[in-house]
């Protein structure tokens, strides 16, 4: 019976996490404040911007279209991963994708969009090479190879552990 209570509690502490995805709804909030704010500063200069100011500001769009929609991979497949299912019947414009990503796609998925934000402001830094030191350039660069070598290893390891090497005695 006390193991059953146990059991039942610990089940139920998964709803501990509602909240936090509820956090992450403000954040995307947040970057939908920010990218309104982004655009009200681009539109009014477009004309008179140079190619590469304008690049630039592309690139922050970008930056901020990839970082929400990490947010959004985070929400639903965490929320349907560890707190509950999400009944999608109904929802034609349900993204088919976003029921299948267990949490080894869901790593996989958040190391991707890490490194693409990653490339972007890696990007950015050499759109504006004149504004950025070189060790600051050295600093992206290292922060960028980093993630990748991370996402490479991540990937070789989930792989190894879903394709376990066979033995050739057997």
């Amino acid at each position: 019976m006390i193991e059953r209570i146990l059991e039942k509690i610990l089940f139920s502490s998964r709803w501990l996490l509602a909240p936090i995805y509820l956090g992450l709804i403000v954040g995307l909030v947040a970057l939908v404040v920010k990218d309104v704010q982004h655009l009200i500063h681009i539109v009014p200069n477009i004309l008179a911007a140079s190619e590469s100011d304008l690049v630039l500001d592309i690139l922050g769009l970008i930056d901020l279209s990839l970082t929400a929609s990490l947010v959004i991979i985070v929400i639903f497949s965490g929320y349907e991963n560890f707190v509950s299912r999400i009944v999608t019947a109904g929802h034609e414009d349900w993204p088919e994708w976003m029921s299948k990503i267990d949490f080894t796609g869901l790593k996989l998925k958040l190391l991707s969009s890490i490194v693409a934000i990653s490339a972007i402001q890696l990007l950015r830094a050499f759109m504006a090479i004149n504004k950025t030191s070189d060790r600051d350039l050295m600093w992206y660069v290292i922060i960028h190879v980093v993630f990748v070598v991370s996402g490479l290893l991540l990937a070789l390891t989930d792989r190894i552990t879903e394709h376990p090497v066979k033995d050739s005695d057997h």
